[in-house]
């Protein structure tokens, strides 16, 4: 007999993540009522993954549920925020009980390593579809923008870029890769420590989505400043370093999408507080540049032969 829409909400969602005091009602009303602790802000960001643009047919539906909350988590981590609360709304072809068990697993997996609990959100007939919606906090006052770099400003990237596209390549079969390249784009870690940490330190941050390039781009439209990287300095894995020998294709890094690493800016007169905070983390942390007054981004040790762009929807 199939589940029926709400049978399928209270088997395979209820009960997602740790019953929070802040939450006044969840799952069960026409709406959450969520308390924010005093003095907090609320920070939302809401992502959806459509099968076949954003991940492919067949993707492991336990994978495919720990990255559709991963990916709002990496927006909370680029403005410092403490994740909290989370809405899913799902639009399914078919029900199967199975992809939903594995789903949810993924999803509640992730949700419980973060606190995060699961308050509301829909389900309906329809191409396979996924949107989150996450809500966290932060103190007043203490949010990350893209909008405070300043020239002189270094510029830092969280753990390796390109990887998650190698792994996308992999899984289209244009190019060799290993289990871990294809974890990194199945399974992305959000840096919610690393964008605690940058509270009050870092003058602008923003997670890499889009491209390193691209992402870099935004903070340096949004701070109105330009910038320059190191080629040389860039964080990258053996095993990217390996394809880029055997293929040339040096954009992979720059532009690829999916690394949902944190992309971010530090006065130089606190650089020394960043080294000494980051100590303890297990994620590697790499100085690739420098902010200037000049409008633009430029590459040290790179030649530049066309615009560098990352994906853009109905571009």
């Amino acid at each position: 007999m199939p589940v029926a829409e709400f049978g399928l909400i209270e088997r395979f969602f209820r009960g997602i993540g740790p019953a929070l005091d802040s939450t006044v009602a969840g799952i069960g009303d026409d709406c959450a009522v969520l308390q924010p602790p005093e003095g907090q802000q609320l920070l939302l960001t809401t992502d959806t993954l459509v099968e076949k643009t954003h991940f492919l047919p067949g993707t492991d539906a336990e994978s495919l549920g720990h990255k559709v909350l991963a990916v709002s988590l990496s927006d909370l981590a680029a403005m410092g925020a403490t994740p909290r609360w989370a809405m899913l709304a799902l639009s399914l072809p078919t029900v199967s009980e199975s992809w939903l068990e594995a789903f949810s697993a993924g999803f509640s997996l992730l949700a419980s390593r973060y606190e995060v609990q699961l308050v509301g959100g829909d389900t309906t007939r329809g191409p396979l579809s996924i949107t989150v919606q996450g809500i966290g906090t932060s103190p007043a006052g203490r949010v990350l923008y893209r909008s405070n770099a300043k020239p002189g400003d270094g510029i830092y990237v969280t753990g390796f870029l390109g990887e998650a596209g190698l792994g996308l390549k992999g899984c289209l079969g244009k190019a060799e890769c290993s289990f871990t390249m294809r974890q990194r784009l199945e399974r992305p870690e959000p840096r919610v420590a690393v964008g605690k940490i940058l509270c009050g330190l870092a003058s602008a941050c923003i997670d890499i989505s889009d491209g390193f390039a691209a992402d870099l781009g935004h903070i340096l439209e949004s701070s109105q400043v330009g910038a320059t990287v190191d080629w040389n300095l860039l964080p990258l894995s053996a095993e990217v370093r390996g394809y880029l020998l055997r293929s040339g294709d040096v954009r992979l890094p720059l532009c690829a999408g999916d690394d949902y690493e944190l992309c971010f800016t530090v006065p130089r007169e606190r650089e020394s507080d960043l080294k000494s905070r980051l100590r303890s983390l297990p994620c590697p942390v790499t100085r690739v540049g420098i902010i200037g007054e000049l409008p633009g981004l430029r590459f040290e040790n790179f030649n530049l032969d066309e615009p560098l762009s990352g994906y853009e929807h109905f571009s």
